[in-house]
C-alpha cells in the first residue's frame, strides 16, 4: 500500500503537538574521596552553606566547607558504603529538623526520627537547626522566674524565664541531677522541656528517660539524642536540632526549657569535623570560630516581647572542667555568653554537701528580678552568710581558739548548708522552700544539733500543710509574705520544732 504524504505530514503534526518536555534538571556531584565521617565532593558548584545533600544508600549529609574546587560534606551516617565515585544529589534544603507538639513524650535523632517503640512520628512541620537569634527589639527584660525546685538555685542563684544560666564543673557531681530535677519541677507550670544529649551512652539516655517517665515529666519532655556511638557531625548539630524543637513552642506563645548535656563533648565533636576538614587549628586544636559555634546557639534563648507572643526559650547549657580547672578554654567561652554560671565544686560534692554548688563561683546577672517577693524577703541575707561562712570555715580549720563571733557565724553557716541540702530528684514547690530557709534565716535551728537539722526541716514544712492550710494558701495565692504572714509562720515553726524536735541540742 501506497504512503501518502498528506498522512504521514497529519501524524507527524499530532506527535509533535502532543510532545511535551520532561527534562528534569538535577544538580550531581561525584565523591572524590571519603572516611571518619567526611567526604569531599567534585561537581555541586551551586551548594548552598549548610544544604542537604544525599548519598547512596540514603545518607544525609550537610555541606560545610565551599572551597574553590571541591564541597567538604559532614556525613550524618555510616560512610561504609559510600565511594569514590558515587554520585551525590543536593537537595535544595538548609538542614532541618521535624518540630511540633508531636516530639514532646519521644526519644528523637538530631533529624527528627525517633529512637523509641512508639512508631512514626506524625508532624509535617519542620524548622531550620540553624537561624538568626531574635534581635534586641524583639526580646524584653528577663523578669519571669523558672523555679528549679532546687532550694540552693532559687533562693541565691535564681533562673528566669529567656536566660542562659551555665551549670559547670567536673565529671559525676551531680550536673545533669541539677537539670532533670528541674525539668520534673515544671510538671504544672507549662513549660515544655528540651533535653539534648551529646556523646552520652545509649543505655545513659535510656536510665534518663525511665526516671522522667517514673517522675511523670516524659510527656512534656523530648530527648534529642546523639549519642557516643554516633557520627561526630550528628553530635555536633544535636545541640542546634533540639533548639529548634524549644523555639518553635517559644515562637508560639508558649514557654519551653533546652538543656544541652554537655557542650564539651559537641565542642570536642566540632573540633574533629574541623581538623578533618583540614581548617586551620587554634587554641587546644579547636577551630577558630568555635566561641561562634556556642554564641548563635545561645543567642537564641531569650524572652520575646508581647507583639511577638510573650514566649520564652530558657537554656540550661552543661560545661564539663577538667580538674575543676575553671579557666580553661571551653568553659571561659561559655561563661562569657550566657548570664550566669552554677558552679559545682567536687570537694563540697565528696563532704556529701549535695548539690555541691559553690556559692561564691555562681552567679545569676538577672539577680532578683527572677524571684518571687516571698522568697526575696527570706534569702536576702542567704548568699553573703554562706559565702561568709565558706571563707572563715577555711580559716577556722587552721585556728585553735575562736572568738565567740566567729563562732557564731561558723554555727549558723553549718546550720544554712544543712538546710539547703536536698535528695536528688526531689524538687521543692516555691512556697516549701519558702518556709524551710525561713526557718533557717531567722534562727530556728540553732538550738538543733547539726545532725538533726536535715531530719527536722522536711517534718516542720509537713507540720505547717497539715495544721496551717490558711498559711499556705496566702503563700500560694499571693507569693508575698507579709509581717502578719511572717509572725503566723513564726508560730507555726515554733510549735512544729517543739513537737518535733523536743529537747534536742
Amino acid at each position: 500500500m501506497p504512503l501518502r504524504a498528506e498522512e504521514v505530514s497529519a501524524v507527524l503534526r499530532g506527535e509533535i503537538e502532543a510532545y511535551e518536555s520532561k527534562l528534569k534538571m538535577e544538580r550531581v556531584g561525584i565523591v572524590l574521596e571519603v572516611g571518619d565521617g567526611i567526604a569531599r565532593v567534585y561537581g555541586l558548584d551551586d551548594v548552598m552553606a549548610s544544604e542537604l545533600v544525599e548519598f547512596p544508600g540514603g545518607v544525609m549529609g550537610i555541606a560545610l566547607n565551599l572551597e574553590e574546587d571541591n564541597v567538604g560534606c559532614i556525613l550524618l551516617g555510616p560512610d561504609v558504603h559510600i565511594q569514590e565515585g558515587d554520585k551525590v544529589q543536593a537537595t535544595g534544603r538548609i538542614a532541618e529538623t521535624r518540630v511540633g507538639d508531636a516530639l514532646f513524650g519521644r526519644v528523637v535523632t538530631p533529624l527528627g526520627e525517633p529512637m523509641d517503640d512508639q512508631g512514626p512520628i506524625e508532624t509535617n512541620l519542620t524548622g531550620r537547626i540553624e537561624v538568626k537569634a531574635p534581635g534586641v527589639v524583639e526580646r524584653q527584660p528577663v523578669c519571669e522566674p523558672l523555679q528549679t525546685g532546687i532550694k540552693a538555685i532559687d533562693s541565691m542563684i535564681p533562673i528566669g524565664r529567656g536566660q542562659r544560666e551555665l551549670i559547670i564543673g567536673d565529671r559525676q557531681i551531680g550536673k545533669t541531677a541539677l537539670a532533670v530535677d528541674t525539668i520534673i519541677n515544671q510538671h504544672d507550670t507549662g513549660v515544655k522541656c528540651v533535653y539534648v544529649a551529646i556523646g552520652q551512652k545509649l543505655s545513659t539516655v535510656r536510665r534518663l528517660e525511665a526516671v522522667l517517665h517514673r517522675a511523670g515529666a516524659m510527656e512534656y519532655t523530648c530527648i534529642v539524642a546523639a549519642c557516643a556511638s554516633d557520627p561526630a557531625a550528628l553530635q555536633y548539630i544535636a545541640p542546634y536540632a533540639g533548639c529548634s524543637i524549644a523555639e518553635h513552642v517559644r515562637d508560639n506563645g508558649g514557654h519551653a526549657l533546652v538543656v544541652y548535656d554537655d557542650l564539651s563533648k559537641q565542642a570536642a565533636a566540632y573540633r574533629q569535623i574541623s581538623l578533618l576538614l583540614r581548617r586551620p587549628p587554634g587554641r587546644e586544636a579547636y577551630p577558630g570560630d568555635i566561641f561562634n559555634v556556642h554564641s548563635r546557639l545561645l543567642e537564641r534563648a531569650c524572652k520575646l516581647n508581647d507583639e511577638l507572643g510573650a514566649g520564652s526559650l530558657t537554656a540550661l547549657p552543661i560545661v564539663e572542667t577538667q580538674e575543676g580547672d575553671f579557666s580553661a578554654y571551653i568553659p571561659t567561652n561559655v561563661i562569657s555568653i550566657t548570664d550566669g554560671q552554677i558552679y559545682l565544686d567536687p570537694d563540697l560534692f565528696h563532704q556529701g554537701s549535695r548539690p555541691a554548688i559553690e556559692v561564691g563561683r555562681s552567679v545569676s546577672r538577672v539577680g532578683s528580678a527572677a524571684q518571687t517577693k516571698m522568697m526575696k524577703s527570706v534569702a536576702g541575707r542567704l548568699k553573703l552568710d554562706l559565702a561568709a561562712y565558706q571563707e572563715y570555715a577555711a580559716f577556722a580549720q587552721f585556728a585553735s581558739d575562736l572568738d565567740d563571733e566567729t563562732r557564731a557565724i561558723l554555727d549558723r553557716g553549718d546550720r544554712m548548708v544543712d538546710v539547703l541540702k536536698q535528695g536528688q530528684y526531689e524538687p521543692m514547690s516555691v512556697v516549701d522552700q519558702t518556709i524551710a530557709i525561713f526557718a533557717g534565716t531567722r534562727g530556728f535551728y540553732q538550738d538543733i544539733d547539726t545532725d538533726h537539722v536535715a531530719d527536722l526541716e522536711p517534718k516542720i514544712v509537713q507540720y505547717v500543710h497539715d495544721k496551717y492550710p490558711q498559711i499556705v494558701a496566702v503563700m500560694e495565692s499571693s507569693l508575698d509574705l507579709s509581717d502578719e504572714t511572717a509572725e503566723q509562720l513564726s508560730q507555726a515553726i515554733t510549735e512544729a520544732k517543739g513537737v518535733h524536735a523536743g529537747n534536742t541540742d
